[in-house]
């Protein structure tokens, strides 16, 4: 069933070993989209073939603040650039990964940090959440600033990779509520880390092999604020894709009451 205000991709293999869905929604309350999201897809096969390289980026235009989705799309195309130019060039050149290349992660950083600078810059006043995944072969290398989430789910257990950089995340850090008054918190959407809202920005890291089977979930708060992980479990295992998993979440989060912009996007490994 397509989900209004969406955009429905074509439902096919991205490469040798995974598959990649995708979707974006306003939501039901909201008045527009300030949700981004990007994909990039390399495959090289053939005489000095490379290695399978996606780029995968989920932001999110902070709420009331002034042009949110330029933010969001600032920063998500500033992101693309940098590692199209520091990582997948390099490759294209290179045919294969050269000590004197920037290393994956510096890269990612570099990135991130050029995109804060970016939106800071040109849209001050604003910001934005980021998430990017830059899968090499079968491992993704994180980059998160806010609460936008990377999940992985493998062998039917569904784990949080990223950490949100909200306040009422680090009340639960410090054990001063729970995670169930943390999910009703009149504040919980309130970040102390966001892409342009300074000129130094902390950015977390993660390095996350993807076995076979498994599946990388990059979403907005719209859709984890509006479903509990056993849901989104469940929909992870169930889906026969990773673009009927996409639907299928943002369906339920609409149906949840569709309070924010929801964007979803997965990622599986599949056996070639």
């Amino acid at each position: 069933m397509p989900v209004a205000g969406t955009t429905q991709p074509v439902n096919r293999p991205a490469s040798r070993h995974l598959r990649v869905g995708h979707m974006s929604a306003v939501g039901l309350v909201r008045p527009h989209n300030e949700d981004v999201l990007l994909v990039i897809e390399s495959v090289f096969e053939g005489d000095q073939a490379l290695e399978t390289v996606g780029l995968f980026i989920v932001a999110d235009g902070m709420g009331g603040h002034q042009a949110g989705e330029v933010a969001s799309a600032l920063a998500a195309r500033t992101v693309a650039r940098c590692l199209v130019q520091d990582v997948y060039i390099s490759y294209l050149q290179q045919a294969a990964h050269q000590a004197d290349q920037l290393p994956l992660t510096e890269a990612l950083l570099k990135a991130v940090e050029t995109a804060n600078q970016a939106v800071h810059g040109e849209v001050p006043g604003s910001g934005t959440t980021l998430t990017c995944a830059l899968v090499i072969n079968t491992r993704a290398y994180l980059a998160h600033v806010g609460d936008s989430r990377a999940y992985l789910y493998y062998n039917q257990e569904l784990k949080q990779i990223t950490r949100d950089h909200s306040y009422v995340d680090k009340l639960v850090e410090l054990g001063q509520i729970t995670l169930e008054a943390a999910a009703v918190h009149p504040q919980r959407n309130v970040l102390y880390r966001a892409v342009g809202q300074g000129d130094q920005l902390e950015i977390d890291i993660h390095l996350v092999d993807l076995p076979a089977g498994s599946r990388l979930l990059l979403c907005s708060d719209g859709l984890w604020g509006m479903l509990p992980d056993s849901v989104i479990q469940a929909v992870l295992a169930s889906a026969s894709s990773p673009q009927d998993a996409c639907q299928a979440l943002i369906v339920a989060a609409n149906e949840a009451g569709g309070r924010d912009n929801i964007t979803a996007l997965v990622i599986e490994h599949i056996t070639p």
